[in-house]
């Protein structure tokens, strides 16, 4: 289902942030042209998440820039650049993620593209914004998770703080760009009016956490306190959290402390009879709850709690995940093909439209693949042959 049939994406943005924008364009139907540097192209191409390489570029590269064509373009020499500012004319959006200043000295920065097209969508992400102190520094996802607050909501109050185990500011920021750049278009719809769309890295992640800083913010400044016991969140009650039983781990959310006495058969919880104790008292009740939990496997107290309704899940590792028949059901799993010939299988998008999956199976591009292609396709050559 091709819902940005016709629009044109032009993407300067590497690693993580930007490309994950440009995919769910590219998901979304749109022509996501990738702008390369000639010889080593995008750096995610070498950026290794594990010690999985494919055609010996990284995983990373591969899932995160299917369904894209790839131009490689010196920017450094006038004639590359030329060609590119000729693509832009034809754009509908634009998109990078280098420091500020970057593009003004390339010449690509919005004033100058606005020239040479009114109503293009120029969407940029920066680590920190395009002012201030930390304007310069590094917008690298783990730096933003501990210079955010971040770190400091798991594992417990006796442990280090903890980064979450996956790209969460460079996802997020990248989910925000990509809302701003459908807004906009919506918008120019109407109007005609191009526009310029900024996000920062460090804004992105401050927003991911809504919740716990407007408590922040409205408690005094009271810093979020982590439980000492199973602590999977600052704010929240026992019985909230991950418990090990005596063959693996079961997460509990929300629940009545005095009904899981009953359905568990655990009587010291019983003295809990006050609702305005359970968080008060949240690392006394974990840990009895933790401890008595130990006694039985896993199955056993998911198929007590769960026919009780209570909000309980097993924990799963990848192996254990791809194995159920509710993971089957979802069909996430896809296979994209390279122009080699290499077949992948990663994630699809989640999103569904009246029912429809939005899928292609299109792999990675090669660096500069699509170079001739796009050449003809916006008669870039063309301009040359006239001079």
């Amino acid at each position: 289902m091709n819902l940005l049939q016709d629009i044109i994406v032009v993407d300067f943005s590497q690693f993580l942030s930007g490309p994950s924008a440009a995919l769910r364009l590219a998901d979304m139907g749109a022509q996501v042209i990738k702008i390369e540097k000639p010889g080593n192209g995008d750096i995610c191409r070498q950026l290794y998440v594990s010690d999985v390489m494919i055609e010996g570029e990284s995983t990373i590269f591969h899932a995160i820039n299917r369904n894209k064509q790839s131009y490689a373009a010196d920017l450094k020499d006038a004639d590359d650049l030329e060609k590119v500012k000729q693509l832009l004319t034809k754009a509908d959006v634009m998109m990078h993620n280098f420091r500020p200043g970057v593009m003004e000295r390339i010449g690509l920065d919005y004033a100058t593209v606005k020239q040479i097209n009114p109503s293009i969508i120029y969407a940029e992400i920066s680590g920190y914004g395009s002012e201030g102190p930390w304007k310069d520094l590094p917008g690298q996802d783990l730096l933003l998770q501990a210079a955010s607050g971040l770190t400091w909501l798991s594992n417990n109050n006796d442990e280090s703080p903890t980064p979450m185990g996956v790209a969460v500011v460079d996802i997020m920021a990248g989910t925000h760009i990509a809302q701003g750049i459908l807004a906009t278009l919506y918008k120019r719809a109407i109007s005609g009016d191009g526009a310029l769309v900024q996000v920062n890295m460090f804004e992105s992640i401050l927003d991911f956490q809504f919740e716990v800083l407007t408590s922040y913010y409205n408690d005094g400044n009271q810093l979020p306190v982590r439980g000492a016991v199973n602590s999977a969140h600052a704010y929240i009650a026992a019985p909230y959290g991950i418990y090990k039983t005596n063959d693996g781990y079961i997460a509990l959310a929300m629940s009545d402390i005095l009904t899981l006495s009953a359905l568990l058969q655990c009587e010291p919880l019983r003295k809990y009879s006050d609702s305005n104790s359970w968080f008060e008292k949240r690392d006394e009740i974990k840990k009895i709850l933790a401890d008595h939990l130990l006694t039985n496997s896993a199955a056993f107290w998911l198929s007590v709690l769960e026919k009780a309704d209570i909000w309980c899940a097993p924990v799963m590792d990848y192996d254990k995940l791809v194995q159920q028949d509710g993971y089957k059901l979802l069909n996430m799993e896809i296979t994209v093909k390279t122009s080699n010939g290499l077949t992948i299988t990663t994630t699809r998008c989640p999103i569904r439209v009246d029912g429809k999956l939005l899928v292609a199976d299109k792999g990675a591009p090669q660096l500069g693949e699509h170079n001739e292609t796009i050449d003809k396709q916006f008669e870039l050559e063309k301009i040359f042959q006239e001079k």
